[in-house]
């Protein structure tokens, strides 16, 4: 990227690099999405526009990199992630991408850093999945989004279908600036703290599991923003890294209580310092791996 660019290109390497040495978390490369599976969430004008270079200014401007050979990789590998966390979560309970959650892209377009949309890729293929394999029931889907900025594209591809619920916390005063309604919205004033934050996570979390005991779901999709936190460049809200770790223990406690299988991204990270980003992620995918122990330590 451009020098001083406000992505945090080198945030994904310090966090592979960090995690990739604990002894319980087994890392392993992401394959590339194809161009079919991108298709089950995006037009088929849209990806071959991305791979082939036809993306028109405006458009790169949207989604904020210039286009290169290595973009697409990155973003078709992103894809990847999030798809193979997602089948490690059905096989184990818990998954991780150690990137994604590029929640902006909708069908036709990408917008905000966001390419290709992960979550909506790898839920679309999970159900497609699901519909083949005759023992299996439908999949119901949930996506629990906790960047600070809303998820406008998941909300529009997932518009109107029923199989998919998709809940957002996010900055009201924040990116997008048209947002895209959700099946839940919870948009929250600048400077959001800790007390608040989770004083309006736990009604939103409520009513989500109303929707799992009304018809359940059989996947979750977690989006863990680091930038709801006090110190990131693009954030706004209040949160301290202990009041993120909070956040993170409740939806993974919440999920394994009702033995949910949940596939983790990564989603927004902008700190001033990429340090503190990087252990706000890592505290993150520590309590990843908790939960998959105790998950699989648990009675069915």
């Amino acid at each position: 990227m451009p020098p001083g660019h406000l992505f945090p290109a080198t945030k994904y390497r310090r966090l592979r690099e960090l995690v990739e040495a604990w002894p319980d978390l087994d890392v392993s490369e992401a394959a590339p999405a194809s161009d079919g599976e991108l298709a089950l969430a995006h037009t088929p004008h849209y990806v071959s526009a991305v791979a082939g270079n036809g993306l028109g200014a405006a458009e790169q401007r949207a989604i904020g990199f210039p286009w290169s050979e290595s973009m697409v990789e990155r973003a078709r590998r992103s894809v990847g992630a999030t798809i193979a966390a997602a089948r490690a979560a059905l096989a184990e309970g818990v998954g991780a991408n150690l990137g994604g959650g590029t929640h902006h892209a909708s069908a036709a377009r990408g917008s905000g850093y966001c390419v290709f949309n992960d979550v909506a890729v790898a839920a679309r293929l999970m159900q497609a999945e699901a519909a083949r394999a005759a023992t299996r029931p439908p999949l119901r889907v949930a996506v629990i989004d906790l960047d600070v900025h809303q998820g406008d594209g998941t909300a529009s591809i997932f518009a109107g279908d029923a199989s998919v619920f998709t809940l957002s916390l996010h900055g009201e005063k924040n990116f997008p600036f048209r947002k895209m309604a959700s099946s839940l919205d919870v948009p929250l004033p600048d400077g959001c703290g800790d007390a608040p934050y989770m004083a309006a996570l736990g009604p939103a979390l409520a009513a989500l599991w109303r929707e799992h005991e009304a018809r359940p779901f059989g996947l979750a999709f977690y989006l863990a923003g680091a930038d709801p936190h006090e110190a990131d460049r693009l954030g706004r809200l209040g949160l301290s890294a202990q009041g993120l770790l909070e956040r993170d223990r409740r939806v993974f406690a919440e999920a394994r209580e009702r033995r949910l299988p949940l596939a983790l991204a990564m989603a927004g990270g902008y700190g001033r310092d990429i340090d503190v980003t990087v252990a706000i992620q890592a505290a993150t995918l520590r309590a990843a791996i908790d939960s998959c122990g105790q998950w699989n330590n648990a009675a069915p």
